[in-house]
């Protein structure tokens, strides 16, 4: 309908409603109808006025309109200018973490030379950190793992009874059973980093990730290397703090063939099942260097189904780690190499790994921490054989 006919309906139903000794049956659909017609007719009111201005605009007869958009108040001899200012630098934060456009005022009125592009474009920030790789992570898979309380008392035996041949009617000498024992204690390791609360808010998600990492290789590297040379004093007792049985720490003067061969007689038939060599990089390098008679390497180094290099030294697989000298590095009468088998070495966690986040209300600073209860000990050390560097060489 046009605007007549609408007009015309409208006060149609205007005198309907208006008529009080009428009833009215339909009066919702009525109320609807009468909405739509006042909708229809300001549209076309407003379309109409539309079509008046841009007439108006046409024949010159509008009235010329302006917008004033209020930029600076300041003082321009007191306001600081260029991208060092306070407000370019929030408004450049504002338009990094939010998107916001920078305000055209505080852009200069310049032609941008290549030379002035790095103080007004932002680097772009990789989601790492690039830190110094430390190897961690090889000897914990090997110890055998407990979670006993602390105090506790386990016993170890080192005499086993022996049976004998016997006639009829005939019986055997009653034997005994002795028992030693390990007590594990409470050695409790922590590590902890501190960053400020504008750090912490502030920084990279990568920033806090990388603190966490941090964090959990320092524990780790350092219950490995209490493992290998623990002290046993505040800290757990390492393999090499233990004192080989008789015969089973050699002195080396030099790496060669005879060193690998005393090794492997010195280690006793029972533990070379699971007997490995633990050793630098730089000591197995020495190894792999020699040769036998016939030109060919005494070490091998071969690859797993998923390439990862197998390091052997006469059959026996080997562990490298930075948690011993290397032979060249090591002084007179310290170990530089040794055969064990990681499974007599018993590592109790106590309190597992937690790692923690809280602020210091002092200082406001966000700490990670983490917290172990940690002891181990060698419970049996007769596969344990030493290659200490000789007094002279």
């Amino acid at each position: 309908m046009n605007k007549e006919q609408l007009l015309k309906r409208k006060a149609e139903i205007s005198a309907l409603l208006a008529d009080e000794t009428r009833s009215i049956d339909n009066l919702d659909e009525i109320g609807t109808e009468l909405r739509d017609i006042n909708d229809q007719l300001a549209a076309i009111e407003k379309r109409e006025q539309l079509m008046k201005d841009a007439a108006d605009i046409n024949t010159g007869t509008a009235l010329e309109t302006r917008t004033i958009q209020k930029f600076n108040t300041e003082n321009p001899e007191q306001r600081e200018l260029g991208t060092d200012s306070l407000e370019y630098r929030n408004a450049f934060m504002n338009y990094v973490l939010k998107g916001e456009a920078i305000p055209s005022e505080l852009r200069a009125d310049a032609i941008t030379k290549t030379g002035d592009v790095g103080s007004v474009i932002p680097q772009t920030v990789l989601n790492k950190i690039i830190e110094k790789i430390e190897a961690v992570g090889m000897i914990l898979p090997l110890v055998t793992r407990t979670a006993i309380k602390g105090g506790v008392t386990v016993p170890t035996s080192t005499v086993k009874p022996v049976a004998t041949w016997v006639a009829e009617g005939a019986g055997s000498d009653k034997q005994k059973k002795t028992t030693g024992s390990i007590t594990f204690n409470y050695h409790k390791l922590r590590c902890a980093v501190a960053a400020s609360l504008e750090v912490d808010t502030m920084a990279l998600p990568v920033f806090e990730s990388t603190f966490i990492n941090n964090v959990v290789e320092a524990m780790t590297k350092a219950i490995e290397q209490s493992v290998i040379s623990g002290t046993g004093a505040g800290q757990p007792k390492g393999i090499l703090a233990e004192t080989p049985e008789e015969g089973q720490a050699l002195d080396v003067a030099k790496i060669e063939y005879k060193t690998l061969t005393d090794a492997e007689a010195a280690l006793p038939l029972e533990y070379e099942a699971n007997a490995v060599w633990v050793m630098t990089k730089k000591t197995f390098m020495d190894f792999a260097a020699m040769v036998d008679a016939n030109g060919q390497p005494i070490a091998r180094v071969t690859y797993g189904l998923n390439g990862k290099p197998e390091r052997v030294l006469l059959g026996r697989s080997v562990v490298l780690c930075n948690y011993i000298d290397s032979f060249s590095t090591a002084t007179a009468g310290e170990a530089f190499a040794f055969l064990f088998n990681f499974k007599d070495y018993i590592l109790n966690t106590n309190y597992q790994m937690g790692v923690k986040k809280y602020e210091d209300n002092e200082t406001d600073d966000l700490v990670t921490k983490a917290i172990m209860i940690v002891d181990g000990k060698v419970a049996d050390k007769n596969s344990l054989v030493v290659l200490k560097k000789a007094t002279t060489v």
